[in-house]
């Protein structure tokens, strides 16, 4: 079986042999890849991903084919440019499926203008054409433009300008779900949303294989550092770091020496001309409850400085404003940090509330941090949240497992492919 993955990052071989810096996300993506092989050795895998170059590049001494098109920056292209690669590609490589990872790039859809739907199958990530609605993380207008810097309105990037940008990309996802017959997801939101977008569509469910690192370390209490808390993201407002702001005045009474871990640049702290409306209303938040000390940004983690922020944090935090399933929150629960997430999206499928970590609405600070307090306060209790975390966690990302899973969703394709010609 050939099948062509179409990708919205590139591989570690792809940035090795193009002597660039591994991107720190999407690594899952290849983890899955390499199981999938492993599972089925007869499938032939190739890889069309984007890069800063000038000419289509195959790249064809790895057990899988890289083709790399050239594209330009920006988040969204000028698609049709990509369709005469996209056509060659489908020639050289006469794929039998073809599996678009992520819904929200124009590139995603510019395939199927190219060279049809019929033997396609896009894998939901997250929904960006719902996401739009939920991006302001629950910010009101007045703040947003009270907020606004020189730096948003020379870059025309305001948190407002960012929604429509978000909405913008919606619309190609709409497309291209609307076009498919085939979807595969593993929420009951993303599912819900699959069906609402196009109910003629086949869905089916697949878990994701997590990146490999994640699988051999165990959280431990007495290794943590006590009253500690992470946070895997938090420059764009969907993904929730003002709600756990306003949640440090009330930790802070009952844990004054509470610290709060932040993966990621200090975006607030540039400066003046670089500070963008987001990061000043974060940084007015916080001088409001004189929380700023509490926070320490650790720049960009690759793979085994996330295993170990894990280990050494006594609470994983995920208050987002909307998700489908976050690999962080699988990533914390594989090594068995206790969780805490927001009850959005596909959260309510990877944490059951009370035993595998525990849930609250996105608006409801004072649940999150009693919920932090009680965690903070009971070393058996994190105890026994991490034990049962890992079970499911361990089950829900098993490489084998998926890989077998995807393997016969790809025969199933092809098979009524087959029968329809």
């Amino acid at each position: 079986m050939r099948v062509l993955w179409i990708s919205n990052v590139l591989f570690p071989e792809v940035c090795h042999e193009l002597n660039i810096i591994v991107p720190v996300v999407g690594g899952w993506m290849y983890s899955g890849a390499t199981a999938l092989l492993e599972t089925n050795p007869n499938i032939s895998l190739a890889v069309v991903a984007l890069y800063q170059g000038k000419d289509l590049k195959c790249i064809d001494n790895y057990k899988i084919r890289y083709y790399l098109i050239p594209s330009k920056r920006g988040d969204v292209i000028n698609s049709v440019c990509l369709e005469p690669y996209y056509t060659q590609v489908n020639s050289e490589f006469n794929p039998d499926i073809v599996h678009i990872h992520g819904s929200e790039s124009p590139h995603s859809l510019a395939w199927i203008n190219a060279c049809g739907k019929d033997k396609v199958v896009v894998s939901i990530q997250g929904l960006v054409s719902i996401y739009a609605d939920y991006y302001l993380g629950g910010i009101c207008a007045k703040e947003i433009k009270k907020s606004i810097t020189i730096r948003d309105i020379l870059r025309n990037d305001s948190l407002l300008n960012q929604q429509k940008k978000m909405k913008k990309r919606g619309e190609y996802e709409q497309k291209l779900l609307k076009s498919v017959n085939y979807i595969i997801g593993r929420t009951s939101w993303d599912k819900s949303n699959a069906w609402a977008i196009n109910p003629n569509a086949t869905y089916h469910f697949c878990n994701e294989t997590l990146r490999s690192s994640f699988y051999g370390a165990k959280w431990r209490y007495d290794d943590c550092i006590k009253y500690s808390l992470f946070l895997s993201q938090a420059h764009i407002p969907i993904k929730g770091i003002q709600q756990l702001i306003k949640v440090l005045a009330i930790v802070s009474r009952y844990f004054p020496e509470t610290k709060v871990f932040v993966a990621g640049n200090n975006f607030i702290g540039k400066s003046f001309f670089k500070k963008n409306g987001f990061s000043n209303y974060l940084q007015k938040l916080m001088k409001k409850d004189d929380v700023t000390d509490m926070f320490e940004f650790l720049g960009i983690l690759d793979e085994q400085e996330m295993v170990n922020q894990y280990l050494k944090s006594n609470v994983f935090v995920c208050p987002s404003s909307i998700e489908n399933s976050p690999n962080s929150v699988g990533e914390a629960q594989l090594i068995g940090t206790p969780c805490i997430a927001s009850y959005v999206g596909g959260n309510m499928d990877m944490v059951k509330d009370g035993e595998t970590g525990y849930l609250y609405r996105f608006e409801e600070t004072a649940l999150l941090a009693m919920r932090i307090c009680e965690l903070f306060a009971d070393s058996k209790l994190a105890e026994t949240i991490s034990g049962k975390e890992r079970i499911v966690a361990f089950e829900r990302h098993d490489g084998k497992t998926n890989a077998e899973k995807l393997n016969n969703i790809y025969k199933t394709i092809l098979n009524e492919n087959i029968s329809n010609l």
